[in-house]
């Protein structure tokens, strides 16, 4: 074999054998919401070189080899969707969707030093990290048992606190369930116990479904429109990329907080990660410049069709399958452990899920997987949860 890099014959083999692997296995994702139609290899050429985003794209910086001009573009198409003028909000290109929690989290502690920060259960856990990280004080909210929070146990929690300054962390699209928080519902609990907007800070966790809701005709609120004050997306969810990335967008009058000037660079770094990877921001700049809204929105109804093919098929064999509204999360009770192995299904506690992406356009790979868990599982006939379908 050819010599690669330098590389030993043992070590191009190595990696050979690495590829075919991921040949093999690149649709293998029934269980994991990663979007695997995509094909970005014009950008191929960009990897020669050191691209970093460090500090803010709006700024000119001293460290010429950035793709701020695309970044810009990515903000602005995310903050047209999420409802918010240009002008009064702020974001960048993110390693993923933990930075971009992390980042709406450190806002809101930093308008708020001493408040404490309210989840539900059925979030994810990065969560309890951002928490340890940021030396935050946090309450446990119970969910409802379709994955939503329980509103009246985090007013409880709240009051049980005295806690003036609440910070929301609400969950679009939970994890194991696809669960969507009712942010109008929390805002509106919140202003029953006398607290005014201005008093307490709601972050969307929009990891998977921020690239859903924009495009169906009836969406959960989810927007700055709705009354949230930040909003994280991954882009290797829904969008689809050889690497993890995503997008955080929040009010711009709270980012102002924690500006901070580099001199070095003579430009100024609101971010987490300070250097950041400036291929992803190309990444994402194609994926939403080679699709119309139109696209999105057959895209994204491809995805429910499917979601609910799946939830007939399992009906069709007896297994109680359900799905929340306007989610590509299938919930049904945990398979044979060899058989959510074989198919790498997520599974926590007695549910494991399959979530329908993009490119899952042949029935037969979903019909497989149902097959296997039909011929292990007993019929099951509990009840569907509230508000599922």
């Amino acid at each position: 074999m050819d010599m690669i890099m330098g590389l030993s014959s043992e070590d191009a083999r190595k990696i050979e054998s690495f590829w075919q692997y991921c040949v093999q296995h690149q649709y293998f994702n029934v269980g994991y919401p990663e979007a695997a139609d995509f094909d970005y290899s014009a950008l191929n050429r960009f990897l020669s070189f050191s691209i970093n985003n460090c500090g803010d794209w709006s700024q000119q910086s001293n460290y010429l080899l950035n793709s701020f001009d695309f970044e810009r573009e990515v903000i602005q198409f995310f903050a047209a969707l999420f409802c918010i003028p240009a002008e009064l909000g702020w974001g960048y290109v993110t390693n993923g969707g933990t930075e971009g929690n992390m980042f709406g989290c450190y806002l809101a502690r930093e308008l708020f030093p001493e408040a404490t920060l309210y989840y539900s259960k059925e979030t994810h856990y990065s969560v309890a990290k951002i928490i340890r990280l940021l030396r935050m004080k946090s309450s446990m909210v119970d969910s409802q048992p379709n994955g939503e929070m329980d509103y009246d146990d985090l007013i409880k929690r709240i009051r049980l606190d005295g806690e003036r300054h609440p910070i929301i962390f609400a969950n679009i699209g939970t994890t194991m369930k696809g669960a969507v928080d009712n942010i109008v519902t929390i805002q509106d609990r919140l202003r029953n116990i006398g607290l005014a907007k201005r008093d307490y800070y709601l972050h969307a966790d929009a990891a998977l479904s921020g690239m859903i809701l924009p495009f169906i005709d009836n969406p959960q609120p989810f927007s700055f429109a709705d009354g949230i004050d930040s909003i994280s997306v991954s882009g290797h969810k829904m969008i689809g990329s050889p690497i993890p990335c995503g997008v955080v967008l929040a009010r711009k009058k709270y980012v102002e907080h924690i500006s901070v000037d580099v001199d070095y660079i003579s430009a100024s770094d609101q971010t987490i990660s300070g250097s950041r990877n400036g291929y992803t921001p190309l990444l994402l700049w194609m994926a939403i410049k080679s699709r119309t809204m139109s696209d999105w929105r057959q895209r994204t109804q491809h995805c429910l069709d499917m979601a609910q093919y799946v939830i007939d098929r399992f009906h069709a064999k007896g297994i109680h399958a359900w799905r929340n509204p306007n989610s590509i999360t299938v919930v049904f009770p945990k398979p044979a452990d060899h058989i959510w192995q074989k198919h790498c299904l997520a599974t926590s506690g007695k549910i494991s899920h399959i979530i329908t992406m993009p490119h899952h356009s042949r029935r037969e790979t979903l019909d497989r997987v149902i097959n296997d868990i039909a011929l292990e599982s007993a019929p099951s006939h509990g009840l569907v949860p509230a508000l599922a379908v």
